[in-house]
């Protein structure tokens, strides 16, 4: 596949991870070239397992592992809170990954659709301890995928922890780590709910270069009893746009990049 070809398949796939779907003009107002091109870039992706193409345009698609969840009123739950804000936390977070790195992924809404945003990427070595997010990555080839192993500590998740976990993060060195939290506070740190789950994100965190946190904005202010890390720890937050000011400036003042979409 040709560079030119390579280029426009990721602003096609950028463009579908905002909206969810978009027609074939669309496309074409967007990323400047013919229909019939387009429609084949289509195909293509379609191919991938990426899309399907509609009358007139194309979708994301969605994959079918989470069929058995789709009546489970706590999957909904989590699933839809703060949707438009994950999605675009999860596409911009993506956007700071290079080719050739190494990262790390944990659990967690979020970051799953981070891992959904990584899908037509190409060079980039995943490790996560999210059973979903593995799943959702396993059948692209370009991207190498790690799923750490553990156990399935608590209901409702997709989070595998423990020492099965912690024992393959020790051999792992990682360009970046994404981090999912519950709470989000200037003096009691990054927070989460259960600590097998906080465990296993510090270890992540203690082989990565750069730490990145991503959560949407309610998360702000918030404190949940497992300590992931101090404040200090952290290098980026990508949030939502209904961060307020001043708690921007009091992250951007402890020297944290904030990154509001």
């Amino acid at each position: 596949m040709s560079k030119k070809i390579d280029v426009r398949a990721d602003k096609i796939m950028r463009a579908l991870l905002r909206a969810g779907d978009i027609s074939v003009q669309e496309l074409v107002d967007q990323i400047g070239t013919s229909a019939p091109s387009i429609r084949r870039d289509l195909a293509r992706l379609e191919k991938r397992g990426l899309v399907l193409r509609t009358h007139g345009g194309a979708t994301l698609v969605e994959p079918l592992l989470y069929e058995s969840f789709r009546h489970d009123t706590s999957f909904q739950a989590r699933e839809l809170r703060f949707a438009d804000e994950k999605r675009r936390i999860g596409l911009a977070a993506s956007e700071l990954i290079s080719e050739m790195q190494t990262i790390g992924l944990m659990a967690g809404t979020t970051t799953t659709q981070l891992g959904r945003a990584l899908r037509h990427r190409r060079g980039i070595s995943v490790i996560t301890n999210a059973l979903n997010i593995g799943m959702e990555l396993c059948n692209q080839p370009a991207i190498k995928t790690t799923i750490t192993g553990g156990t399935l500590a608590w209901a409702w998740t997709f989070a595998l922890a423990g020492q099965p976990a912690l024992n393959m993060l020790k051999d792992v060195y990682l360009d970046k780590a994404f981090i999912s939290a519950t709470g989000i506070d200037l003096e009691r740190g990054v927070t989460t709910l259960e600590p097998e789950e906080a465990t296993v994100s510090q270890a992540m965190i203690r082989q990565a270069r750069e730490i990145i946190v991503v959560a949407d904005s309610s998360k702000i202010g918030q404190v949940s009893p497992a300590l992931i890390c101090p404040m200090s720890a952290v290098h980026v937050l990508v949030t939502d746009t209904s961060l307020p000011k001043a708690a921007s400036k009091k992250l951007t003042d402890l020297g944290i990049k904030v990154i509001c979409v």
